[in-house]
């Protein structure tokens, strides 16, 4: 089959085999028969080519869509793990365990998976050291750790890693850990939860106080009311911390019997316990309605009951086959055999079926599929048991568990005749790359983003590029109707739907689930706070296990825009034709970085212009005694100016500066790590935006925050060495670089 041309960079990029020796998958059908094979390898011997045949036709057409580590990696012969992700380990409160946590993830993510852990179990900052006399950093400084590891391991040479940090809310340090994504440089490889339990929401609806302890020993009280506002605003103005409502999702585990819950995977649809795995594949829905639009149409629920069947035995055949990074990962997912089925396409499925997402039909009829998917996964598990074993911890006291009481008779009575293969099955996850991979057809179980947007693609340099995208029920609704608009009442997307259309989808749904729901409630950009304020009260009331929210924000900007990207000017003749020319005189501030690989100290000057009572950057010099960096340093000084002179939206330079990692490897300056000299640098230049953003007219030199960097205002050129490093002090001329004095 031939790709659309997003979808065929995708698979090019992510999915297709390229091997050392030459072999690679010349079609997206050769990667269908390299996993097929790949994943019957582990049945019988006579049966191999049968199944084989049969995973196949079930990929065939994006029907059924593995996960991307399943993807890439099945059938390849590459040291990687099939599972997407993991949550590891409980991690000790010293300082030895700490760090042989941190060795973990790195080796996990090295592998490909993705990684989730719970920091709630480290002592809060300022706790008492014993035996050495010192006081405790908190979580959040050995999180900087976990981030800086993430940013320097490619995940299996093809994409950067996943993690996910939680920390329980009744932590002392759970304010700092709600505002930490509020610095646009701090734990950027991070999703953030906070794990909140049923008391506080129990505190919360008496407006009572709340307290936070650590080991079972009090600290301090606050309002519940306030931590929440805080909690809220947070996720308002920064698009996180998102929520896992702990004990309910513990209540509601199917293995609960024989682990506890303990963290999320970094999406939030697989909630784990120490070490377990999250195995993931999508049944696309939009596939299955077999005449979209026509008056009639309607979901193919046989072939969903069948897909499901083959698409259970999949993914439990991967569960033998795969790699795992560490031996407790395999003694976990072996003892439970859990897998994470789920769906994508729900709302181009609806969209065929006349049905407008957030509906009372949408609704019924979601939750009419997803029946029919629990309980088609549910037999073939029996099946599967019955067949290959039940997996090794099954007690028929699962059958009491809240998610199987609910199961039909005929279904409850199977199990307790074969068992179960598979400890739990279901779980809807994002399919963001997927999804676009099988012609754009929508994530999960979210509405359609946008009809036709822009999304930012990154490149194999690091740089970002504009690429045009369509959903795909929009493609066949103009494939059936040409330019005949579509009904603005069926079709209805995250810009147009109110946060409860959200809920309304992912309450009912996730009664369904045996897992979670990966469900991010997307919010226009000028929705009000108060209109904003009680979504994840609104989620807990409705039996939601977790969610998180997106506003579009200055922080974190926007992966997907709907707006069309603004067209290129015309080249000029020179650069000078559009530069606006530099004034006589400009006032600046000189910072100083110290790079540990240098001898010499680098110098930053940013000169900023003052129009109508404002400043703005204007030029940037970069001086050091080290001529290694002459050449580049001019030649990026000259560049970032020209830039500079140019005016519009100059923010990106500091992200795109941030976003370099020197091969040699960054360094560690301030307890934080910056991954090169050019970083550090970025820092600088993001750090004097900051300052200059705090007021109304011209400023004294802004301040940037605490890092590696020392600010200094401009002086005079030292007679010694030349750099404008000289000041006048206590009566003396003193060179901040050579230390040259001379007083009188």
């Amino acid at each position: 089959m031939t790709l659309p041309t997003l979808s065929g960079e995708i698979w090019n990029q992510k999915y297709r085999f390229h091997g050392g020796d030459g072999t690679t998958d010349n079609s997206v059908d050769d990667t269908w028969w390299r996993v097929a094979k790949a994943i019957a390898a582990n049945e019988a011997p006579d049966s191999r080519v049968k199944w084989a045949q049969t995973f196949h036709d079930t990929l065939a057409d994006f029907r059924f869509i593995p996960a991307g580590r399943i993807l890439a990696g099945a059938g390849t012969g590459r040291d990687v793990t099939l599972f997407n992700c993991f949550v590891m380990g409980v991690i000790p409160d010293n300082l030895d365990g700490i760090f042989q946590h941190l060795r973990e993830a790195a080796v996990t993510m090295q592998q490909g998976g993705g990684v989730g852990m719970d920091f709630s179990t480290i002592r809060p900052a300022g706790a008492a050291v014993r035996g050495v006399g010192a006081q405790a950093s908190g979580p959040l400084s050995f999180m900087d750790s976990w981030n800086a590891m993430c940013g320097t391991i490619m995940a299996a040479g093809q994409r950067r890693g996943a993690m996910m940090g939680c920390l329980r809310i009744d932590h002392p340090d759970i304010e700092a850990f709600i505002e930490a994504k509020r610095d646009r440089t701090r734990l950027r490889n991070f999703n953030l939860s906070v794990l909140v339990t049923d008391a506080f929401m129990e505190a919360l609806a008496a407006d009572g106080e709340w307290a936070l302890r650590f080991n079972g020993e009090f600290h301090r009280s606050v309002p519940a009311r306030a931590l929440w506002r805080r909690l809220m605003q947070a996720t308002y103005d920064v698009a996180e911390p998102g929520v896992i409502f702990i004990d309910r999702v513990n209540q509601h585990n199917n293995l609960g019997y024989c682990e506890a819950i303990v963290g999320s995977n970094p999406c939030g649809e697989q909630m784990l316990p120490a070490y377990g795995a999250c195995l993931l594949g999508s049944i696309n829905l939009a596939r299955l309605v077999l005449q979209p639009f026509a008056p009639d149409s309607a979901l193919d629920e046989a072939e969903l009951a069948a897909l499901t069947a083959t698409a259970v035995r999949f993914l439990d055949n991967v569960i033998d086959i795969s790699r795992y990074p560490l031996p407790q990962q395999e003694a976990e997912a072996k003892a439970k055999r859990r897998i994470g089925l789920g769906i994508t396409g729900l709302a181009d499925a609806l969209l065929f079926c006349n049905v407008r997402y957030g509906s009372e039909q949408a609704i019924a009829l979601t939750c009419r599929w997803l029946d029919t998917i629990r309980h088609a996964a549910y037999r073939a598990s029996a099946a599967l048991a019955a067949e290959k074993g039940s997996f090794p911890l099954y007690d028929e006291v699962i059958l009491e568990q809240p998610n199987l009481v609910t199961l039909d008779d005929p279904t409850r009575a199977l199990i307790r005749q074969s068992g179960l293969r598979n400890g739990c099955l279901t779980s809807i996850a994002p399919t963001g790359t997927t999804s676009l991979l099988a012609g754009n057809v929508s994530s999960g179980i979210e509405p359609v983003f946008a009809y036709s947007y822009f999304r930012k693609v990154r490149q194999a340099d690091g740089s970002t590029r504009e690429e045009a995208v369509e959903d795909h029920g929009y493609q066949v609704w103009k494939e059936l109707h040409g330019d005949a608009p579509p009904p603005e009442n069926l079709f209805v997307s995250a810009q147009s739907l109110d946060p409860s259309d959200h809920l309304a989808m992912q309450a009912p749904a996730q009664r369904l689930i045996d897992s979670s729901i990966s469900k991010t409630v997307n919010c226009p950009e000028d929705i009000s706070f108060d209109a904003f304020v009680d979504i994840y009260a609104e989620a807990y009331h409705l039996g939601c296990k977790g969610l998180t929210t997106y506003r579009p924000n200055a922080t974190t900007g926007s992966v997907l825009s709907v707006e069309a990207p603004p067209a290129p000017a015309p080249a000029p003749a020179s650069a000078e034709a559009v530069l606006e020319p530099r004034p006589e005189l400009l006032h600046g501030s000189t910072y100083k970085v110290k790079w540990p690989h240098s001898e010499h100290a680098i110098y930053v000057t940013i000169n900023d212009l003052i129009e109508e009572d404002r400043r703005r950057p204007f030029e940037m010099f970069i001086n050091s005694k080290n001529m290694e960096h002459y050449a580049w340093t001019v030649g990026l000084t000259r560049m970032i100016s020209a830039v500079l002179r140019r005016g519009g939206d100059i923010g990106f330079v500091a992200e795109e500066l941030k976003a370099v990692f020197d091969p040699r490897g960054g360094s560690w300056v301030n307890r934080r790590y910056v991954p090169s000299l050019l970083a550090a640098i970025g820092d600088v230049f993001e750090g004097h935006l900051a300052g200059l953003s705090g007021g109304e007219g011209p400023r004294a030199d802004p301040q940037v925050p605490a890092s590696s960097i020392e600010g200094a205002p401009v002086g005079r050129a030292c007679t010694q060495c030349g750099h404008l490093t000289m000041h006048r002090q206590e009566g003396c001329d003193k060179c901040l670089e050579c230390g040259y004095s001379k007083c009188g």
